[in-house]
């Protein structure tokens, strides 16, 4: 088992086994580097044991910071917010794609130059902060460049005009993320990137924006030079954004199965999709996380042995049922389980009780 609790070593090569560790995670990282949609809070409501886990995390000396794609919210009303569902936050604990995309602007044009925004007031703050000029017009002399962030659902289709009209200009063009969707009170709506896509559209689909949020390189940059983190762990609930982008930045992971991901997502997922720890929420940071080992046949975790059979998943054993589910993880993500969870998710996650469901 890793005592150390950095994974196993497997980075960025892509894993095929989720990692253990001795000790607590919470101990074993200096920083926690958190999404917050689907992780610590759902519609705006913590979710169940999120305030108590990472409470007992700071106490026990590690920093959290919050790394969230969505734009609109300044720092300062994200890390409210977290404060008031009794997460106790300052604006600089708080890191967004609308700071990772300032700064990557910010890099590449000259100092006070004009910026087209189409986004929230997280955005304007985030340029004003590298010394750029927010500006509402594509008709603004000397503009620099375009920048796209979500702008909540009172965006107007009039400022992805003004976009779509800078970008066939040839105007640089950015977006602080491109996902999507988003998670709101009321179920999943579109997010930064369906803007992105009409502007794409409008344009001819010949013009790519340069993106800076997760998984991106910039998001990662951005975040470590906020957090000075040695020893950071990313913890997330998506994939294909935050568990990618650790894997980017040869980070470790940890899924914690409160929002988009579900199990048999998990099984399916590519290398660099695959998270270094899984825990069904936040209470997974208190506690160390049990070694996956090679069986006879196949992959053991606690009580159950996982294997895959004339290209078929199979279970067998009892006990705690996320160790079924990272013995399943081995078993699946093997070369021997490639492509093999597509087939009978459902029957072995009856098996543990989920229904076919995470």
């Amino acid at each position: 088992m890793e005592d150390g609790g950095v994974g196993d070593g497997q980075g960025r090569l892509g894993r095929n086994r989720p990692g253990g560790s001795a000790r607590a995670l919470s101990e074993a990282y200096d920083t926690a580097l958190l999404d917050l949609d689907g992780v610590v809070y759902a519609g705006g409501q913590a979710i169940p044991h999120a305030v108590e886990a990472l409470g007992s995390a700071r106490a026990g000396g590690m920093h959290l910071a919050y790394v969230t794609n969505n734009a609109l919210r300044t720092p300062d009303a994200v890390a409210a917010h977290l404060t008031e569902l009794g997460v106790p936050a300052e604006a600089g604990d708080v890191i967004t794609s609308a700071q990772a995309v300032a700064r990557l602007i910010a890099d590449e044009v000259p100092p006070g130059s004009r910026v087209l925004v189409i986004g929230g007031e997280g955005l304007r703050v985030a340029l004003r902060e590298r010394g750029l000029e927010p500006v509402e017009s594509a008709d603004e002399e000397g503009l620099a460049a375009v920048v796209q962030g979500y702008g909540g659902p009172d965006l107007t289709w009039s400022r992805l005009v003004e976009a779509s009209y800078a970008v066939a200009r040839g105007v640089p063009w950015y977006a602080s993320n491109t996902d999507l969707t988003i998670p709101g009170p009321r179920g999943i709506g579109p997010g930064n990137g369906a803007a992105v896509e009409v502007v794409r559209i409008a344009t001819g689909g010949t013009v790519e924006p340069k993106v800076a949020g997760k998984p991106l390189p910039p998001m990662h940059r951005e975040t470590v030079l906020r957090t000075g983190a040695e020893r950071p762990l990313v913890v997330g609930d998506r994939l294909d954004t935050d568990i990618e982008g650790a894997f980017n930045g040869g980070v470790d992971s940890l899924l914690v199965l409160t929002g988009v991901t579900d199990v048999p997502q998990l099984l399916a997922a590519v290398p660099e999709h695959r998270p270094t720890y899984v825990a069904a929420d936040l209470r997974g940071l208190l506690v160390g996380q049990p070694e996956v080992t090679e069986a006879e046949g196949g992959f053991a975790c606690g009580g159950w042995t996982a294997s895959v059979s004339g290209g078929a998943l199979a279970l067998d054993g009892e006990g705690d049922v996320l160790d079924g589910v990272r013995a399943l993880c081995a078993a699946a993500w093997s070369d021997a389980g490639a492509g093999a969870c597509g087939l009978d998710a459902g029957k072995v996650l009856e098996r543990l009780g989920l229904g076919g469901r995470g």
